[in-house]
């Protein structure tokens, strides 16, 4: 189990550049600070500092785990300084895809703090197989993406459901007007996104069931880019209508009525089975009122205060 003593110690090395000083500031030898640290590195299985350098630099991973350090430490300290009062701020780290940071995330991290004013939210864009791993390897606290895991040591609840269609740059497509089968995109560039998506291994398995084989697929893990090559006219693609209607609305795109539709992608919020508690399932409920694909970039609806009629005084 990683301990206080073991972070403190990374965080002190770090911040005073060296073993020697941080076991002067902690009260220790520095043989006690090098042991604290090599049993973080050996619990956690992978070395926090480069030791081919002299000065005590951390590696990528090492610097995750020093962001982590300050942050418990920080929760140690004020929990000391205030044990009876308002909780310490907690940090809560939420990895989402590139659709729900494009829409509902904003209004999702101000329903969090209206519920929670104590917790700090670290939001993550990544892959939905990114942010899994992330998940496993306890750097995520929550993921949030399209249901494509199967894992025991997750728990996953439903959270909403994405809707996409077909879409190409105005006058690609023949007979762009009408109902089309499928198989009309079998002449285009297909831009799909790629196994790291959890849509792209949802629909990959759609194309086969329906026989779509293009004369070209172009595979991109971003979502931003596959929407930026069809609005040049590069293919054809699949894309969150709600969020992109400002440019259908311009004439940039053209949606297609293809037949049959895409599916629905069901979204989920996953955590960790071993690391529940009340605050996260609490957040993957707010997770269940926030989800909403339908417009872009939304905040939360304040309620505006009621007007008030001011009553007339009666006579005498």
């Amino acid at each position: 189990m990683v301990t206080l003593k073991q972070l403190e110690a990374l965080y002190w090395v770090v911040k005073l550049n060296g073993f020697a000083p941080a076991a002067y500031k902690l009260h220790t030898t520095q043989s006690a600070v090098s042991k604290r640290v090599q049993e973080l590195e050996g619990q956690l299985g992978t070395p926090l500092f480069d030791r081919t350098l002299r000065s005590a630099r951390l590696t990528g991973r090492g610097e995750q785990v020093f962001a982590t350090a300050q942050t418990m430490l920080a929760q140690a300290e004020a929990l000391m300084r205030d044990p009876g009062g308002t909780p310490a701020p907690r940090l809560i780290r939420i990895g989402v895809t590139e659709v729900t940071a494009m829409t509902w995330l904003p209004r999702f991290i101000e329903m969090i703090h209206d519920a929670h004013p104590h917790v700090v939210i670290n939001p993550e864009v990544e892959t939905a197989v990114a942010l899994r791993d992330k998940l496993l390897a306890s750097e995520l606290d929550v993921m949030i993406a399209a249901d494509g895991f199967r894992d025991e040591r997750f728990k996953t609840t439903p959270v909403g459901k994405l809707k996409m269609q077909w879409m190409c740059k105005p006058g690609l497509v023949p007979n762009a007007d009408r109902t089309l089968r499928v198989q009309a995109l079998q002449e285009q560039r297909v831009l799909t996104q790629g196994p790291q998506s959890g849509t792209g291994v949802l629909y990959s398995d759609w194309f086969q069931t329906h026989g779509l084989k293009a004369s070209e697929v172009m595979v991109s893990n971003s979502l931003v880019a596959l929407l930026g090559l069809t609005v040049s006219g590069y293919g054809v693609s699949y894309l969150p209508l709600a969020s992109v209607r400002p440019l259908v609305d311009d004439g940039l795109l053209q949606v297609l009525d293809i037949r049959p539709a895409l599916p629905l992608a069901t979204y989920a919020a996953t955590i960790r089975r071993d690391q529940q508690s009340e605050l996260l399932a609490s957040i993957v409920q707010v997770a269940r009122q926030a989800c909403n694909f339908d417009t872009a970039y939304q905040i939360k609806r304040k309620t505006p205060a009621r007007a008030t009629t001011p009553r007339r005084k009666k006579p005498g």
